[in-house]
């Protein structure tokens, strides 16, 4: 399939459809409907339905969906039927916070490379890794064949890191920093920035 043929706000809400099923699933259940996935993600039985069928069929009119194999089907999609190795870079409050998470693993994402320009940190252990120095970055990074990476260093050194981690044949990204970057169009790219969140939600407060 062409991936321009999807609009990505339909692969956006894939995994908030994979994260709704697998909890379904961890608790025994063994068949869903659009209606019942709406009800619980606010999101309408004919989105849903529509969503789906960009990618085939999943389930029958009057049978619904079979979890187990819509997990799959899910998974296979946004290739998280695998565990991909990830790079966290910077080892500030965020990123330690990154590093030390165990709830990426079961998600399809296993932290595996840690790294900091701060001589104080470089060389210190953050959960189960241990700080490695950022001028080395590309190269290890590059050696892992390591495709996924997270940006969690200062607004000023997000570009910079950015483009090292194109250098070392990073494919997507996912950036805490609080500030926009560029990068080539076959590099994904997306931003984390809590503040912007909080902002957006103040406007509707008193």
């Amino acid at each position: 399939m062409d991936d321009t043929s999807v609009p990505d706000i339909v692969v956006g809400r894939l995994p908030l459809y994979l994260r709704a099923i697998q909890s379904m699933h961890k608790e025994g259940q063994l068949v869903t409907s659009s209606q019942e996935l709406g009800k619980v993600l606010g999101i309408s039985a004919a989105q849903i339905r529509k969503d789906l069928s960009q990618f085939g069929e999943f389930g029958k009119q009057g049978t619904g969906y079979n979890i187990e194999y819509l997990c799959e089907q899910i998974q296979n999609i946004l290739n998280v039927d695998r565990v991909w190795d990830v790079a966290v870079i910077g080892a500030g409050d965020i990123g330690s916070a990154l590093a030390r998470y165990q709830g990426f693993t079961n998600r399809g994402f296993r932290v595996t490379m840690v790294f900091d320009s701060n001589p104080l940190k470089i060389g210190q252990q953050e959960g189960s890794h241990i700080i490695q120095e950022s001028a080395k970055m590309v190269g290890s990074i590059r050696k892992a064949g390591i495709k996924i990476a997270m940006i969690a260093v200062p607004a000023d050194q997000a570009q910079i890191v950015a483009d090292q981690l194109i250098e070392a044949g990073v494919k997507a990204i996912l950036n805490y920093a609080p500030t926009s970057i560029a990068v080539p169009n076959d590099v994904s790219l997306q931003h984390i920035d809590p503040s912007t969140h909080l902002q957006h939600m103040t406007y509707y407060l008193d």
